[in-house]
């Protein structure tokens, strides 16, 4: 007779973390090396989407690596740098908001991940991207593992690298246009961007002119000067 399920609630939540196992099968398999790779930045109002691939060093890879979005700040930037000391390859990409206009956030992750894949000084016979989706026209065999970021150690690096190569772009962007607070708020729709938004109009070629708020209330875009490193 099967056993009765317990209804009690757990004492203390049981949380996973990434390790090397789809990384070891994939070896066993013959497809090494394999590349992790995530995006950052696909619910922002403004800035590019970033991504970033990553080829783990099996016999060096860096303690507490986990989805970035479960890191500090402190601990995505120390292990952001463990990453770039001790993997065998990091790429990184990026598709910015204009990118993004002309096509639509999915494509545009997509294709970011794509061009940081093709960017690794090293050739991956297997790629984990994180989601639903493989990115389409990729040099090697791809597998999309959802929520990989919290599942395998690849796609935690990469998510890692994403994050905080983003951030920085967005902190040069916050140095430029102070009244938006990017560096705060890293281009998310916060109150404080909203306001700013409002009194000071969109940014051309940073804010996303196909996201709402900008599609619905038609509000007129600021003719900038373009911004380095965002494409």
């Amino acid at each position: 007779m099967a056993r009765a399920r317990s209804d009690s609630p757990l004492l203390f939540e049981i949380v996973e973390r990434p390790d090397f196992s789809f990384e070891t099968k994939a070896m066993a398999e013959g497809l090494w090396p394999v590349a992790g790779m995530d995006e950052a930045g696909r619910g922002p109002l403004a800035g590019p989407v970033v991504a970033a691939a990553v080829v783990l060093d099996p016999a060096n890879i860096p303690d507490g690596l986990d989805d970035s979005k479960r890191l500090s700040h402190l601990q995505r930037e120390a292990l952001f740098l463990k990453i770039l000391g001790s993997a065998l390859g990091v790429s990184m990409a990026s598709v910015s908001a204009e990118g993004i206009d002309g096509s639509n956030i999915l494509k545009a992750s997509l294709e970011a991940m794509r061009r940081a894949l093709v960017g690794l000084s090293v050739q991956p016979k297997l790629a984990l991207a994180d989601g639903r989706d493989v990115p389409p026209g990729l040099p090697c065999e791809g597998r999309a593992l959802i929520k990989g970021d919290q599942r395998s150690q690849s796609i935690a690096a990469a998510s890692i690298v994403a994050k905080v190569m983003r951030d920085r772009m967005m902190c040069g962007c916050g140095s430029h246009h102070a009244h938006y607070g990017f560096e705060l708020h890293m281009g998310y729709a916060t109150v404080r961007h909203r306001t700013a938004i409002e009194m000071h109009g969109p940014v051309a070629r940073l804010h996303r002119a196909s996201f709402a708020p900008f599609r619905l209330g038609g509000t007129e875009v600021l003719d900038e000067e373009s911004f380095s490193g965002l494409d």
